[in-house]
């Protein structure tokens, strides 16, 4: 199949409500193509079932009726090369920011979560929301992906579909576990600034090393629950779009592969995308927030026990309805957060899929 083929073929199946996905891993040059007949996919209600299943999944924040994980069954992912046009396509990296003023939906949300912090309710909990754009007529999902897939080469693309979830696509940064046979990797991954004059920055503030520094404890401490002693490397910067972020990368064995549920199920949802204390983080999150983030701020990506497995948080990302777009975005915020700053975090971070889209 040719990359033209399959451009062709996303738009048919979404339109056939046929369950698929495609990604594309950072730095490589193909794309991986899953599709199945319709109603060939698995329910599933704990992470934990995970354990031995082979496919694509598709996991939201919080699982619910209305959001199951839904994983698309199957043992082969067809290979697409990417042409060479693509690499040498030059991306306008401008950033137009919509420059508006926190919404009074997100100032009442930011004041109740910043009086927790400084309750000392929280060491950390993580604040997000979501804008909801037209779709314009000429709106393809196919074409929205390859944009993506050519200006963000340092993230996870992806676009995946089922009757069950829906239509999202994004371009995540995050890994939660990748790996296969014995050696496995999962991520810290957490502060945020723009990039200055598109380079990386040389320096972090302490708000944005703390934060960073407590999702890296929360990840060690929950591997060592596991009985795994990882090895750790960072932290240190990285790009992501016209972001930059710190990073603490987490290296271990595992002697068996039929357990990856119960390990994805130790590290989901991690405090760059919740909080700690992490179970009462997660509860307050859902009654405080004011909006369901259904499969934003989830996991998504291949499960391959036997082979490689490549599981990202769903960052970045939007979901994407017959006349609908919705975009979302969140932050980190500590007792020192200002609600000025983190509004223009997230600015910044809808801007991901907001400049494909225009």
């Amino acid at each position: 199949m040719t990359s033209e083929d399959c451009y062709n073929k996303i738009n048919n199946l979404i339109e056939q409500d046929m369950p698929f996905a495609i990604y594309r891993i950072p730095g490589e040059n193909k794309l991986h193509f899953i599709e199945r007949p319709a109603g060939s996919v698995q329910i599933f209600n704990s992470i934990e079932s995970l354990n031995g299943q082979n496919g694509f999944v598709i996991a939201p924040f919080q699982i619910s009726e209305k959001c199951p994980i839904v994983l698309i069954n199957t043992d082969t992912a067809v290979e697409i090369e990417i042409p060479d046009s693509w690499t040498n396509e030059q991306i306008n990296d401008v950033i137009h920011f919509s420059h508006e003023q926190p919404s009074e939906e997100y100032k009442s949300a930011f004041t109740i979560f910043k009086n927790s912090l400084l309750n000392e309710e929280f060491d950390k909990i993580v604040l997000s929301r979501n804008i909801t754009i037209e779709r314009k007529t000429d709106f393809s999902p196919a074409n929205i992906f390859y944009k993506a897939c050519k200006r963000y080469t340092r993230s996870y693309v992806y676009l995946c579909h089922t009757l069950q979830t829906g239509t999202w696509m994004g371009s995540t940064p995050e890994i939660l576990l990748s790996g296969k046979e014995n050696n496995w990797h999962t991520v810290a991954l957490a502060g945020t600034q723009p990039l200055q004059n598109g380079e990386l920055p040389e320096t972090w503030d302490d708000k944005n090393r703390r934060e960073q520094l407590l999702v890296a404890d929360y990840i060690r401490k929950q591997l060592n629950s596991f009985d795994i002693e990882p090895e750790e490397n960072g932290p240190y910067t990285v790009r992501a779009g016209e972001l930059a972020h710190l990073k603490s990368d987490f290296l271990f064995s595992l002697s068996h592969n039929n357990e990856l549920g119960n390990i994805l199920s130790l590290l989901h949802p991690t405090p760059a995308v919740c909080g700690l204390p992490k179970e009462k983080a997660f509860q307050f999150i859902a009654n405080n927030e004011g909006y369901n983030r259904q499969y934003y701020s989830g996991f998504i990506g291949r499960l391959n026990p036997d082979e490689q497995s490549d599981l990202y948080v769903n960052l970045r990302c939007m979901r994407i309805e017959k006349d609908f777009l919705t975009l979302y975005a969140g932050g980190g915020l500590l007792a020192s957060s200002s609600l000025e700053e983190e509004w223009e975090e997230t600015e910044n971070k809808i801007q991901t899929m907001y400049r494909i889209i225009n």
